[in-house]
Parts: C-alpha cells; structure tokens; sequence
C-alpha cells in the first residue's frame, strides 16, 4: 500500500531562499541552489528534508544525519557533515518553524473534510442566516437563525451553530462542534468535537432536590484564538465567559460558566476551570490543572502540570502542587520530606 499523504507536497524552497526566509547565515561551503521540499527529524532526514539542531540532547544524531540543510547554532556548525548544508542562527527551532508555515501553509488551520467549496450537498442553512462571500459549509453543518458567518470560513460536517450565533471571517469550525449563545472573532480555530455555549453547572439546593439555575449569559471568543478537540466552554450564568485574544487551548479542556481568560495565555490538556475564574495575561496553565471557582490567577503567572489550586495566585509567579503552593515553598517542602522519610527508612533498615 502507498503512503497516504494528507498534505500537499511543497513545491520546495533552496537553502538560499531559506535564509533569507529565517535571517539565517549559511555556513561555508553551503549550496544555496540546494533545494529542500521537506521537514523531518535528524534521524529520519533524507537529501531534502530541513532539519534543527539547538541542544546537545540530540547533538550525536547531527553525525549521521543525511539531511540536506540544518538550521543551527554556531556551537554546533562545524559537527555537520560535509554533505549538510549549515545555516546558523541564534533560535534554530523559531526558524524551522518559519519554513515549516511556509512548506505547509495548509497544515496551520483544519479544511473542508468534503473538499469542498461553498455550500455542499446535504449542509442546512436557515433563511434568516446570513452567509458571507466564500465561505464553506460541509455535508450535515446546520445554520441556525439569524446566525452569521464572516468571509472565507469554514463550517465543518456535521458542525451546529445555533440561533443567533456570530462567526468573524476567517475561522475555521471543526467537524461535529456545536456552537451557540456565542459570538466568535476573526481567525478563530476550533478543532472537532468542542462543545461552546451550552448552560453552566448550576443548581441551587431546594430540599431533597436541586433546582437548576438559568444560564442567560454568552460565550465570547476574540481574535486569533484556537480552542483544541473535544474541549467545553460554558456560557455564562449572569456575566459573559470570555477567551482573551491569542489563547489557545488544548484538548479536552472544561472551561466553567463566567470564567475570564485573558489575552495570550496557554492552557493545557485536561484542565479544568472553575465558575467564575480570572486568568490574566499570558498565564500558563501546565497539563491537568484544576481551578477552584471564584479565584484570580495573575498576569503571566505558570501554574506546574496536576496541580490543585485552591487561592489566588499573584501575577508573575509559578505554583506547583495540589494544593498548590509558590515554587520556592513547594521545593522546600518536598526536599524536606524527602529527607524525613530517607531518614525513617534508614531507621528501619537498621531495626531489621
């Protein structure tokens, strides 16, 4: 069986064209005609492929590499063999995925799974909705009323955006997201299978059962935000829930009713947040982290992956642990347990 490609294959770019692309300097010897078509890891590069180096973990692997051009650092220049093509730069990474955007533009943002241009075969669109010029809706998408969808968007199979719903121009909405009580940027990614503006988890106790609470407020998604697969955000119970300009947000991410993200910030896989949490600017929130509700965590604040946060973080700081505590004290505390017990366990082996 042939290899499935699922991208196009680049025309290709020469080492010349790639330093100018990054700013890099080509080493001596370098054949700026070389052309690269490909990307790939150092052990799996063939004549073609662009490859990075920028740490000694994988630095034994540039010997025997065959790739045709690496981007690197001068430390690691002169390791190349003869064959590679060396261009140097201060951030080899930053420019490997400089060319990478530029190999691959259609791997930055999902595309009609239908091939498709315009409305397909079997997509449903209210009367009252309102379309702009090139966009895309695939088999099964439904466009509620008075839904709105911007310029060159792309509304994925079986995707739902309800009643009222407004989508800015250039998103893309995956395949099976169900979208409503929502008003969403422009450049907003939304992998398949999100779950945005569905009613908050509110009951009130009332004797022997639990009567549920009107959720009347939005979800609302600025600009250049990307929202990763499987992941929920809840509308709002009174206020808005609102993801800041430039987040993104991994897979299987629970965001609760009147949380406040801020702009830039990244959240993590299997996070989970809170009624009414605050993030700031640029925080970062590690893999599994959990938020209790109501609590504000600072401007560019990092919160360590598992950790259990139950205060407010001041802005700038990194807290690890469950609950989680300031990195300094968190350190102190584990060494000294580690110590403690080394010590028990001592005393134990000399009992026996």
């Amino acid at each position: 069986m042939i290899e499935p490609l699922f991208f196009k294959r680049p025309a290709g770019i020469t080492v010349q064209g790639i330093a100018q692309l990054t700013g890099a300097k080509p080493g001596t010897g370098a054949r700026l005609d070389h052309v690269i078509t490909d990307i790939a890891s150092l052990d799996r590069a063939g004549p073609h492929d662009l490859v990075f180096l920028d740490s000694n973990k994988h630095a034994d692997a540039l010997a025997s590499t065959r790739a045709g051009a690496c981007l690197t650092t001068e430390r690691f220049s002169t390791q190349a063999p003869t064959h590679v093509n060396v261009l140097c730069t201060e951030r080899p990474y930053d420019g490997f995925v400089t060319v990478a955007r530029e190999l691959y533009p259609d791997a930055l943002r999902p595309s009609s799974l239908f091939d498709s241009e315009g409305v397909a075969p079997g997509a449903i669109v209210h009367p009252a909705a309102q379309i702009e010029d090139e966009v895309t809706l695939d088999p099964g998408a439904v466009i509620g009323p008075r839904a709105a969808i911007g310029a060159c968007s792309i509304i994925g199979a079986n995707a739902v955006i309800g009643a009222g719903v407004q989508i800015g121009r250039n998103c893309s909405i995956g395949a099976g997201v169900s979208l409503m009580h929502a008003l969403i940027g422009d450049n907003v990614i939304i992998h398949p299978g999100c779950r945005i503006g569905q009613d908050g988890f509110r009951f009130q106790p009332s004797g022997r059962t639990h009567a549920k609470v009107p959720q009347i407020g939005r979800v609302i998604i600025q600009d250049n935000v990307e929202i990763g697969a499987g992941t929920t955000v809840d509308r709002g119970a009174t206020a808005d829930t609102v993801i800041g300009e430039g987040t993104k947000i991994d897979n299987l991410v629970q965001i609760g009713h009147n949380v406040t993200v801020g702009r830039n910030c990244i959240i993590v896989a299997q996070c989970g947040l809170s009624g009414s949490v605050v993030l700031g600017d640029n925080v970062v929130l590690g893999g599994q982290v959990g938020i209790a509700d109501h609590l504000t965590i600072g401007e560019g604040a990092m919160i360590g992956a598992k950790s259990g946060v139950a205060s407010h973080v001041p802005p700038g700081e990194i807290w690890l642990g469950s609950p989680a505590w300031p990195r300094h004290e968190f350190v102190r505390a584990t060494a000294m347990l580690r110590r403690q017990f080394g010590q028990r366990a001592k005393a134990g082996t000399g009992d026996g």
